[in-house]
């Protein structure tokens, strides 16, 4: 940038233009006269500072800067910026018509010399238009022999001599007169004049010499080094902010919304957060990080950043890392939950007219106690000729929601709803699956029913899949529907039915070749998880109980039946199979029956496989084909499985081809996987801290599974369900039971240290 200065009476005229690239950002505007605060001098140029102190007020900061005695701010800029120049070598010539400030004597300032230089059309210049005014103006074209035609700031065309002009603005090419209002506009909008006071007022006083670009540059690094003191000022205060707030008690953190209220504060926690989960972290905000952890006398890394933040009560003890790593969406956005009530408000089922009326039908829906909302549901009777009737109802989110639409598509990039052990991410927004989709309670409910007629060995005799009416009779845990089957109550003889096309379906699948793979399976619900030491509520349940293998065969069953039906039809469906149907489980006899002959069966296993044309095999469950179909308000495959099949119900084409379904499933399979992680990690968390409060002397029931090396054997924990290793004495066999102790246990650094207690 080039400025260019002179004098008129007591005011000092500052004008300045940068390169050509940026010609409209230059600016031209007047200083009010400089008043300095303390005695004046008069002069020729008006009253200029003596021996005084200046104020300065620059963003906000109010200091002091000495003139007097010894080197002043200015003297130092000046330096730096000589120094600068020297390092780096920049050679700076001014190719219009230079001109400089020249301090005589008596204080006097020369008139600006003008050197030689061509003009031509389309400079601006400012040239004297008589004694009193002077003026900006664009060249046009030469006048005779010296003379030049201009337009000035006033649209007024006429003709100059080259004395009357006082300043070629350098930089600027074929601008146009129409353009100076807006020119001088940015210039006063881009001035500051405090600094520009300060270093003018200064120079003058100690006689200093220095062209127009250099008082440029000493007004930017002057507002550089100003804006450095200004950060480093309030660095400090926030570092002092953080040294108190991790020096208070747990109970008395400062909460996290008291972090975002100002927003350099704000800045700063965003910055340590972005560069605690290790997502994309800008180089200023790792900058300002690695200065932060510097000055805290902490490592410059993420684990550093992250347990500051739990220290001064931003992140909460036990705050999910992976959820936030994983970037989780937590929420739906206010489009998505208005687009949702809109829904409910005007809901039109489309299948209404072709819904058969099942309210009659004693219905049970049995869940975890925790569900929020519920997609399956039974029933079932025995005919006439012996045979047992079975209805799988399951709740019809696609009555509402239609492929493509805003909802459909919110709900395909989530893929599934996220269950942690502290909170439900539902893949629908809550208000949409608990009131419109979930089946609810003695409430007449839109669902998709499977209704199958069992032969006496288990298989298949006769199905249908039809659009339905239910009332749900009772919503049942699966520890109250094991007591109903233990009573066996004659008024409940319908869950007795339930319970014994279970084991007949068990006992033909196995004959196919089906694998039991039933383990011990761990549930964890956390109670006001951002305290420090919350409430953990932890339930193990064996998959071989009787009340989950009668669910779990039900919906085995009703994916043979959609797998079934969509052959038959020729309908492009998710056909979810398992290629493997040759394993020996006679090879595993030796093992247990359990967890560990389950688990050495599993780690053989081969990992399931997609077609979208036609079922195949899945030989782990012994089945001819599978089609996951229950959970349509959870899982987006089953919503696909239910958009294609109510379209041929309904009569019409099924809305995706085989290949939009494998696009698609590759998605949200993705999206799936990242789930089950977060779960697998939440609920492996919860579990060690579950075992980190416990009495040292606690002893654990642990089933050998298999030996890892030498003595280190894989346990897994029977009381709480979870797998971990241990040293063991010499003569223990793979599914044999011990006692073990928790020597150590370290949620955060997923840490687990067991010992064997000795017999």
């Amino acid at each position: 940038m080039m400025l260019g200065v002179r004098t008129v009476h007591s005011s000092c005229i500052i004008r300045s233009s940068a390169n050509s690239s940026h010609s409209l950002s230059s600016f031209f505007c007047s200083f009010h006269q400089y008043r300095p605060t303390h005695s004046r001098t008069p002069s020729k140029l008006g009253f200029l500072p003596s021996k005084c102190r200046f104020e300065l007020h620059f963003n906000g900061y109010g200091g002091k800067l000495g003139v007097s005695d010894g080197h002043s701010l200015v003297d130092s800029v000046l330096k730096e910026l000589h120094e600068r120049r020297r390092t780096m070598r920049v050679q700076f010539s001014n190719k219009c018509f230079p001109c400089r400030l020249e301090s005589t004597s008596n204080g006097e300032l020369l008139k600006d010399k003008l050197e030689k230089q061509e003009l031509r059309g389309g400079l601006l210049l400012e040239f004297k238009k008589d004694t009193e005014r002077v003026l900006l103006a664009v060249v046009q074209k030469p006048d005779g022999k010296k003379n030049w035609m201009v337009s000035d700031q006033n649209g007024t065309t006429c003709s100059i001599k080259p004395q009357q002009i006082t300043y070629v603005v350098p930089g600027v090419e074929n601008f146009e007169h129409t353009q100076i209002p807006e020119f001088i506009q940015k210039a006063q909008d881009n001035l500051d004049a405090s600094l520009l006071e300060l270093a003018w007022a200064e120079l003058l006083e100690k006689n200093n010499s220095v062209t127009p670009k250099e008082l440029a540059e000493v007004e930017e690094l002057l507002r550089r080094r100003l804006a450095k003191e200004t950060a480093e000022k309030e660095l400090q205060e926030f570092i002092q902010l953080l040294s108190s707030a991790k020096a208070r008690p747990m109970d008395a953190k400062l909460s996290r919304s008291s972090w975002i209220l100002e927003e350099r504060i704000r800045d700063c926690v965003e910055a340590l957060a972005a560069y605690a989960v290790d997502t994309c972290c800008t180089e200023i905000q790792k900058r300002t990080v690695g200065t932060i952890l510097t000055a805290m006398g902490l490592a410059k890394s993420s684990s550093s950043a992250f347990n500051l933040l739990i220290d001064i009560g931003y992140f909460p003890v036990h705050v999910n890392l992976d959820l936030l790593k994983l970037n989780i969406r937590t929420n739906h956005s206010d489009d998505i939950v208005s687009a949702a009530e809109d829904l409910l408000s005007v809901s039109f089922d489309i299948d209404e007219i072709r819904r058969i009326d099942l309210t009659h039908l004693k219905v049970y829906a049995i869940d975890v106690d925790e569900a929020d909302e519920l997609d399956d549901a039974l029933s079932a009777a025995r005919l006439q000729d012996g045979r047992i009737k079975i209805w799988i109802h399951v709740a019809d989110a696609t009555c509402l929601v239609q492929p493509g639409s805003t909802l459909d598509k919110e709900a395909m990039s989530r893929g599934t709803s996220v269950f942690l052990p502290t909170a439900t991410y539902p893949m629908f927004p809550e208000k949409l699956a608990m009131e419109g989709m979930s089946l609810k309670q003695g409430k007449k409910c839109n669902a998709v029913t499977v209704s199958v007629v069992l032969h006496p060995d288990g298989s298949i005799a006769e199905y249908s899949v039809e659009n339905t009416f239910i009332r749900p009779t009772y919503m049942l845990t699966y520890e109250s529907a094991s007591e109903l089957l233990h009573l066996s109550l004659e008024e409940e003889a319908e869950l007795k039915i339930l319970s014994e096309a279970a084991a007949l379906r068990l006992h033909w699948r196995r004959q196919q070749g089906a694998v039991d793979t039933s383990m011990i399976e761990t549930r964890v619900k956390v109670e006001n998880p951002d305290d420090p030491e919350p409430r953990i509520n932890l339930y193990v349940e064996n998959q071989a109980d009787p009340a989950m293998r009668l669910v779990s065969e039900m919906m085995i069953l009703c994916g043979e039946v959609i797998a079934t039906f969509g052959s038959c039809n020729n309908i492009n469906l998710p056909y979810r199979g398992q290629p493997q149907s040759n394993i020996d489980v006679s090879a595993f006899s030796h093992l247990p029956e359990g967890p560990a002959r389950s688990c050495a069966i599993v780690k053989i296993m081969r990992a399931a496989e997609y077609d979208f044309r036609k079922p195949i095999r899945h030989g782990i469950l012994g089945i001819p084909g599978y089609v996951q179909f229950t959970s349509p308000i959870r899982r987006y495959m089953d919503l696909l499985a239910h958009y294609q099949v109510k379209a041929f119900i309904r009569g019409d084409s099924p809305p995706f081809s085989a290949g939009q379904l494998e696009g698609i499933a590759s998605i949200v399979n993705m999206q799936q996987r990242v789930a089950r992680k977060l779960y697998n990690s939440s609920l492996r968390y919860w579990i060690l801290e579950y075992l980190r409060r416990q009495p040292r002397e606690r002893k654990f029931r642990a089933l050998i599974l298999r030996f890892i090396k030498d003595r280190i054997a894989a346990l897994i924990l029977v009381e709480v369900g979870l797998q971990a290793s241990a040293w063991v004495t010499v003569g223990s066999q793979v599914g044999d039971e011990i006692e073990v102790r928790v020597e150590d246990a370290h949620p955060r650094a997923d840490n687990l240290s067991l010992k064997q207690v000795a017999q």
